[in-house]
């Protein structure tokens, strides 16, 4: 018994040990980020470097903002986030919610579209996309991104999944209280799927702020880039100034850390139940 104690206290060591570890790596370039950002220039260049900013200042940040529109940039970044991730989630929930839960003539056939859609690389689709958004006449717009966006094969895959847990039987008793679809939808499967619903909403989030390429490709003009696009056009110009361009990087890595942080319990649920239906 005591061997096999030993042994477990062992096991839970190097584990501990090793989880640390891989902490350590991947938060160090988070953590090297924001120190630079609070470097001045020479010290952000220093060998060996500096591994805290001993004479912190926020000229970089200063400069971001006064040189560039930065706050502009993160506008956008927040505004195409945001509105994705309401729209993708108000069609993918209803998407599935219909998919799971109502009968009609190729039903199974369109959920297998769906399915293929979501192996397809976006470029492969990306001439046809350009010229139909260049058709709207909505080309250099924030629209141009957020568009192309909200038909997400994979959030209507995933509702698809949680709605397949809603008891029929309260959608029945729902129908014969006199209740519409939107309703019973609103009223009775909703709350059922509410948790998928919190961690597409941050999945919806979290690709639209990283979707780099859709972001490339859709916008041109300087004062329609998102912070990411704008942090990249700073390394062109400026690939010198590593304090500013840190600045930057961290300008466009706390949102998205923090919206993580906040809703991680709900996110971590979704996951968890999506993991275990069945």
């Amino acid at each position: 018994m005591n061997t096999k104690k030993r042994e477990f206290s062992l096991f839970g060591a190097i584990s501990n040990v090793i989880l640390l570890l891989l902490t350590v790596l991947f938060i160090f370039p988070f953590y090297w980020i924001l120190t630079g950002a609070f470097k001045a220039q020479p010290d952000t260049i220093k060998i060996p470097p500096q591994w805290f900013p001993v004479a912190p200042t926020i000229e970089n940040f200063e400069k971001l903002v006064v040189q560039n529109p930065a706050l502009q940039w993160l506008w956008n970044s927040v505004f195409i986030s945001l509105a994705t991730m309401i729209l993708v989630c108000a069609t993918s929930s209803l998407a599935g919610y219909v998919l799971a839960k109502k009968r009609f003539y190729g039903q199974r056939f369109l959920f297998s579209m769906f399915i293929a859609a979501m192996a397809l690389p976006k470029q492969v689709v990306l001439v046809p996309l350009v010229r139909i958004i260049n058709f709207m006449g909505i080309h250099d717009t924030l629209a141009a991104v957020i568009l192309p966006l909200v038909g997400w094969p994979f959030g209507v895959f995933l509702m698809k999944q949680f709605s397949e847990n809603i008891p029929t039987e309260l959608l029945e008793s729902a129908k014969m209280d006199g209740c519409s679809e939107l309703r019973t939808f609103w009223n009775v499967a909703f709350p059922i799927v509410k948790p998928g619903f919190a961690a597409l909403a941050i999945f919806t989030f979290i690709n639209s702020w990283n979707d780099y390429f859709m972001q490339l490709v859709m916008l041109t003009s300087r004062q329609n880039l998102t912070i990411s696009l704008g942090v990249a056009t700073m390394q062109a110009e400026m690939a010198t100034n590593y304090g500013l361009i840190m600045a930057g990087a961290a300008m466009a890595a706390v949102p998205i850390v923090t919206v993580f942080l906040i809703f991680q319990k709900s996110f971590t649920q979704g996951i968890t139940m999506g993991a275990v239906k069945g």
